[in-house]
């Protein structure tokens, strides 16, 4: 009979949502000076989209901030904080980024303890999703943090900003 696996809930996310959000910081950082240097207007970068179907660059940053603060809130046991979503230029995109790195650096590491085994459950208007702690993180959490990272990234570097596999992993 094999013994149960443990696992370090706040090793395995907190390190990884701040690796995700310094690096964001840093891309959104080069969209704000490519912007300025190539004349596009700020709302301009901001309302870039992959397709017309998907939401903009501007919302794929609040997405990353609510999924990383959320992580941080359901498996350390605080409260979610709720941010308004009404960021409209890079500084207020930045300030939003910083908040949310601040929040999860704020989470104590005690309270992720047994969190691997914590019923977590996340509403929808149209369904509701029910995890343990481990199977929210690695099946839904760090897999949707990922999703929105990547498409925030891949919406600058088809818009033109000169990002490279170095920006995205923070080498």
């Amino acid at each position: 009979m094999s013994e149960a696996v443990h696992i370090d809930m706040y090793k395995a996310s907190v390190p990884v949502v701040l690796n995700a959000l310094t690096n964001l910081k840093a891309i959104l950082g080069k969209a704000e000076a490519w912007a300025a240097e190539k004349n596009v207007k700020e709302a301009t970068v901001l309302n870039a989209r992959l397709a017309l179907d998907m939401l903009p660059f501007s919302k794929q940053i609040q997405l990353v901030s609510d999924t990383a603060k959320g992580i941080a809130a359901r498996l350390g046991g605080v409260e979610n904080p709720a941010y308004a979503d009404d960021e409209a230029t890079f500084a207020e995109l930045h300030s939003r980024l910083q908040k949310t790195v601040d929040f999860v650096r704020s989470v104590d590491a005690k309270g992720f303890e047994g969190s691997e085994t914590r019923e977590v459950v996340l509403k929808f208007p149209s369904r509701t999703m029910e995890f343990t702690g481990l199977s929210y993180l690695t099946g839904f959490a760090i897999p949707n943090l990922f999703f929105h990272v990547t498409t925030a990234y891949a919406i600058l570097r088809h818009s033109g900003v000169p990002l490279g596999k170095n920006d995205f992993l923070g080498g």
